[in-house]
């Protein structure tokens, strides 16, 4: 077997089609990088950078990561460093970075990092805000779905269901 060095770049190893790649390509992210970096005077994250670790708490979101699983995921995966602008062979933060920058960069600053991201994708067409009502007069509670279930036995229905459930409520 011959040795071989190939040399390949991070950007190569994310598909043409990937969603982090959508996602660059709708969001501007230039109209939040001056809020962010307004946070980044005080502190330079670790070398990492407020942007980077920004993207970070975006892939958590996201891909529905707690703070250890974003540090594995980042080792891990090769699109989301790319997402997240680290090289393929870079360190890449560990947990206690991202609850540090949550917190710098509060609550109040996220609304409105969001808020853009909605007002962007609204403009773009793909959002609309819709809003859903549920009526919960008709739910039972569990409480008095034991007594349906003992009543439905008693009359001999083999099962408590949405057809049997008036009968015995």
């Amino acid at each position: 077997m011959n040795d071989q060095i190939i040399m390949i770049s991070l950007e190569d190893l994310v598909p043409k089609n990937h969603v982090y790649r959508k996602l660059i390509n709708i969001w501007a992210f230039k109209g939040i990088e001056r809020k962010i970096k307004a946070i980044e005077k005080d502190n330079n994250y670790k070398g990492y950078g407020a942007i980077r670790l920004f993207k970070c708490l975006l892939l958590q979101f996201f891909e529905d990561l707690s703070d250890r699983e974003l540090e594995r995921y980042l080792q891990e995966n090769n699109a989301g460093k790319w997402f997240c602008e680290f090289g393929l062979s870079e360190s890449t933060p560990d947990h206690t970075a991202f609850g540090r920058m949550r917190s710098k960069l509060g609550t109040k600053l996220l609304s409105e990092i969001f808020s853009d991201l909605r007002d962007q994708l609204k403009s773009q067409g793909y959002m609309n805000e819709v809003f859903s009502f549920v009526d919960a007069s008709s739910l039972i509670s569990k409480a008095t779905l034991w007594k349906e279930r003992d009543k439905a036995i008693k009359e001999k229905y083999e099962k408590l269901n949405n057809e049997v459930l008036p009968k015995v409520a």
